[in-house]
C-alpha cells in the first residue's frame, strides 16, 4: 500500500482555549491524559489499575494521579505559571499517525517574547512512558529558567513516599521518585521522572522537596536572542496492580528510558504507529470527512489500548475531565460488546489483554452470582478496575436487572477464540468463561409453557422498572448457550444437556413476524424505540429467518428517529439499514446515528449527540459508539459474520455499503494469527487474502 493509503487524516488545528470544548487526549492504553491548550498547565491523568475511593460516592473507581507532564517557564525573573495574560495564540495539532500532540503559543514575560512548542505523547513502546518536549525560542538573549514539574495537586490521595537520591549510588539515576496513595487507600501509583536540556548553557537541575502538591526539576542559564532550548521530560507511571513497589520499578523504568535517549522513544512509538496503522480501513468513494471519521475512530480506540493493560478500558478508554463522572472509569458491558470486536481483527493482543482483566476477575464474577442466589458466573453491571467487583453506585438500581452484561463478556471470549483460532486460549480461557455462564444461564431462566423465560430483567433500554422476557438478554442467552456448546464439542468436553435445550426453546416476544423489546411492549412507553433486538442480529449473531429479521429490522428503523442520538446503538443504523439493502436510509442513518455525534476538537466522539440532548454535558471519546461503529465497518457493511470453523468460510453475503460507497479496503487485519487483506466492493463478496512474509513485514 501506498504511504498516501496508509498514513490517516489528522483532525484540524485547534486554535484558542477550549470554551466548552474537552481537551485533547493523549493515550496509549496504560497511561491517559487530558492536555490543556496550555500543554504546560496540568491536566488530568488516569493509569489503567490505579483506583480510588470516589470522594462523593464512595466507590471504588478510576483514581486521578499526579499530572506527570506540567512545566513552567521563567524569563527575566517572571514566571508563566504567575503571569494569566501573557499568553497569547494558542493552538494544537495531533497527528494521528504517530499519537503526538504539538501545541504552540506565544509568551511575553519579563519584557521578552519567546515562542513555545510542547510536543506530548504517551509511548506504545514502553507504555510506562508519558514523554514530552517543550522547545523555547526567545526574542532576546539572557537568562532563562525551566521547570519539568509533576503536579498532584488534582491528584486524589496523598503522597506516601518521594526519593530524589538512588540508595547505594554516589548520582540519582532519576530526577525523583513519588508513592502516591489514592484516596481511600485503595492503591498506590509510582511516578520517577528525568529531565534534560538541550541546547544554551545549562547546568545540572535543582531538585527541591516536594511541596505545595508540585515535584520539579529545575534547570537554570543562559540563551542567546533566536537560540532554541529544549526541556524534555520522560516520567514513568507504574500502578501498583503490576508491580509491588511502582516508584522503585518506575525508576528502573525511567532510568532506561533516560539511557535510550528521547529521539529513541520517540522514533519507538512512531514505528509502533506505523504498524499499527497497517489497519487503516479505506472507504472507497466516500467523502474525505468520512474518511477522516473513521481514521480518528480507529485512532482512539488503538490509544486506549494495549497488551501492557492491566485494567481493561473504561467507554471512555482512559480519559476524564472534572466536568463528569465518566461512569467512575468502571468497566462495562460497552467494551466486550463494541470495542473487543473490531479490536480482535485490529489489535488482538489488546483484545486479549480486555479479556485477561475478566478472567482475573472470575472469583468475583462467582461470588457475585452467589450473592443473587445462582450458579456459575455473573458478571458485575460496573467493574470495579482494580477488584473487578460490582462498584455501582448506591443503591445500585442497574445492577440489579441488567443480566446481559454476563452474556456479553461470555460472547466476546467466544469470538476473540474464533477470530484468533487460538486453541490454548479456548481451552484455558475461554473455556471456564463460557460454561460459568451457560451454567449461570440454567439458574437465571423459568421453564413455562411457552419455553424457557428471564423474567424481571432489563435489556440496553436502562427503563425505570424491569420488564419480562427482554428480548435482547433472551436472544444472547440463546447465543452463548451455542457457544459454550460448540466450544465443549471443539475442546472434547461433556456440556450440560440443559444447555441446549434452553437454546433451542428460549422464548422471544413477538408482534407479528417481528421480534420486540420485551412482553408487552408498546411504541410509546418509555425509551420504546430502543433497537434491542438489532443488536441481538447484528453484531451479536441471534439467527432468524430472512422473513422475521427483515420484518424486525423495518419495526424498529421506522421508530429510528424516536432514538438515534441516544449512546451506544445509533452508530449501528447504518449497518442495519444496508441489511435491508436500503443504501440511500444507511448513508442518512449513518450521519444521524454516528456523524453528528463528533463534534469539537480533534474529532472526538461524544456519548450523546449535543442537537439532541443539549442538557448532556460533552463527554468522550465514547467507546461504544466508536467501537459500534467500527463494528459495522469491519463486520457489517462487508457481510462477515465470524463463528466457528475457517474465516475464509466466514462471507455469507455480499457486501452492501452506504450510497456512494464502492468499497471497504483495510491493507491488514489479522485472522487466525496471521496478517490478511481484506476488500469488499459493493454487491460483491468481499476478498480475505493471507498476506506474504514480505508484504506483512515492517
Amino acid at each position: 500500500m501506498s504511504e498516501a493509503s496508509s498514513r490517516p487524516l489528522n483532525p484540524p488545528t485547534a486554535y484558542g482555549d477550549l470554551n466548552g470544548e474537552l481537551p485533547a487526549y493523549v493515550s496509549n492504553g496504560l497511561i491517559g491524559l487530558r492536555v490543556r491548550p496550555l500543554a504546560l498547565r496540568a491536566g488530568m491523568a488516569l493509569v489503567s489499575g490505579y483506583s480510588g475511593e470516589h470522594p462523593v460516592r464512595r466507590i471504588e473507581a478510576a483514581a486521578n494521579a499526579p499530572y506527570p507532564l506540567a512545566a513552567d517557564v521563567c524569563l527575566g525573573g517572571a514566571w508563566l505559571s504567575d503571569a494569566d495574560t501573557a499568553v497569547s495564540d494558542l493552538q494544537q495539532d495531533y497527528d494521528f499517525g504517530s499519537g503526538e500532540l504539538t501545541s504552540r503559543f506565544q509568551a511575553k514575560l519579563g519584557g521578552r517574547d519567546a515562542h513555545i512548542a510542547v510536543l506530548t505523547f504517551c509511548s506504545r513502546h514502553d507504555p510506562t512512558l508519558a514523554c514530552q518536549e517543550i522547545a523555547v525560542t526567545s526574542s532576546s538573549g539572557g537568562e532563562l529558567a525551566l521547570r519539568a514539574t509533576i503536579d498532584a495537586r488534582g491528584a486524589d490521595g496523598h503522597l506516601v513516599r518521594e526519593g530524589r537520591g538512588t540508595p547505594g549510588e554516589d548520582a540519582p539515576a532519576v530526577d525523583g521518585t513519588l508513592l502516591w496513595m489514592s484516596g481511600g487507600a485503595l492503591s498506590t501509583c509510582g511516578l520517577a521522572s528525568v529531565a534534560s536540556v538541550k541546547g544554551g548553557d545549562f547546568g545540572d537541575p535543582a531538585r527541591p522537596a516536594f511541596q505545595y502538591g508540585q515535584f520539579h526539576a529545575e534547570f537554570r542559564g543562559r540563551v542567546r536572542a533566536a537560540q532554541t532550548v529544549r526541556l524534555r521530560q520522560i516520567v514513568s507511571l507504574v500502578p501498583h496492580v503490576m508491580h509491588a513497589t511502582p516508584d522503585q520499578h518506575a525508576a528502573r523504568l525511567a532510568a532506561k528510558a533516560a539511557d535510550d535517549g528521547f529521539d529513541a522513544l520517540r522514533a519507538a512509538n512512531r514505528a509502533m504507529w506505523d504498524e499499527l496503522w497497517k489497519g487503516r480501513i479505506r472507504l472507497l468513494g466516500a467523502s474525505e470527512r468520512w474518511q477522516g471519521l473513521a481514521d480518528a475512530a480507529v485512532f482512539y480506540l488503538n490509544c486506549s489500548a494495549h497488551r501492557a493493560s492491566p485494567a481493561s478500558t473504561s467507554i471512555f478508554g482512559l480519559a476524564t475531565w472534572h466536568d463528569y463522572h465518566y461512569y467512575y472509569g468502571h468497566v462495562m458491558w460497552d467494551i466486550e460488546a463494541f470495542a473487543v470486536p473490531p479490536l480482535c481483527l485490529l489489535q488482538p493482543d489488546a483484545a486479549r489483554s480486555f479479556l485477561d482483566y475478566r478472567s482475573r476477575s472470575l472469583e468475583g464474577a462467582r461470588n457475585n452470582a452467589r450473592l443473587f442466589g445462582r450458579k456459575g458466573l455473573q458478571f458485575p453491571w460496573e467493574s470495579a478496575p482494580r477488584s473487578g467487583e460490582e462498584s455501582a453506585p448506591v443503591p445500585g438500581t442497574a445492577a440489579w436487572h441488567e443480566d446481559h452484561v454476563s452474556l456479553d463478556v461470555a460472547h466476546a471470549f467466544a469470538l476473540h477464540a474464533w477470530l484468533t483460532a487460538d486453541e490454548e486460549f479456548l481451552r484455558a480461557w475461554a473455556w471456564p468463561v463460557l460454561s460459568g455462564v451457560a451454567d449461570w444461564i440454567t439458574s437465571r431462566v423459568t421453564r413455562t409453557a411457552r419455553g424457557y423465560e428471564i423474567g424481571a430483567s432489563m435489556g440496553i433500554a436502562e427503563r425505570e422498572e424491569p420488564v419480562e422476557n427482554a428480548a435482547f438478554t433472551n436472544m444472547a442467552a440463546a447465543v452463548v448457550l451455542r457457544d459454550a456448546i460448540n466450544a465443549a464439542e471443539r475442546l472434547g468436553r461433556s456440556s450440560n444437556g440443559a444447555w441446549s435445550e434452553i437454546a433451542e426453546q428460549m422464548f422471544l416476544p413477538r408482534r407479528g413476524s417481528a421480534v420486540i423489546s420485551h412482553d408487552g411492549y408498546r411504541r410509546d412507553e418509555e425509551k420504546g424505540g430502543t433497537p434491542d433486538p438489532l443488536m441481538g442480529i447484528f453484531p451479536f449473531g441471534y439467527r432468524l429467518s430472512p422473513e422475521h429479521e427483515a420484518a424486525t429490522l423495518q419495526f424498529y428503523l421506522a421508530q429510528a428517529e424516536s432514538y438515534i442520538g441516544s449512546p451506544m446503538l445509533s452508530a449501528l443504523y447504518g449497518a442495519w439499514a444496508a441489511r435491508l439493502g436500503d443504501r440511500r436510509q444507511a448513508l442518512r442513518l449513518l450521519e444521524e446515528g454516528y456523524g453528528k455525534f463528533i463534534q469539537g476538537r480533534f474529532l472526538q466522539t461524544l456519548e450523546y449527540r449535543a442537537d439532541r440532548f443539549p442538557e448532556q454535558p460533552r463527554a468522550g471519546p465514547f467507546f461504544a459508539n466508536i467501537g459500534g461503529f467500527l463494528t459495522g465497518l469491519l463486520f457489517g457493511f462487508t457481510g462477515l459474520r465470524p463463528g466457528p470453523g475457517e474465516a475464509f468460510d466466514w462471507v455469507e453475503c455480499d457486501a452492501s455499503l452506504p450510497k456512494g460507497w464502492r468499497g471497504i479496503d483495510v491493507e491488514r487485519l489479522w485472522l487466525g494469527g496471521q496478517p490478511v487483506s481484506l476488500s469488499a466492493r459493493h454487491g460483491a463478496r468481499p476478498k480475505i487474502r493471507p498476506l506474504s512474509d514480505e508484504e506483512s513485514e515492517p
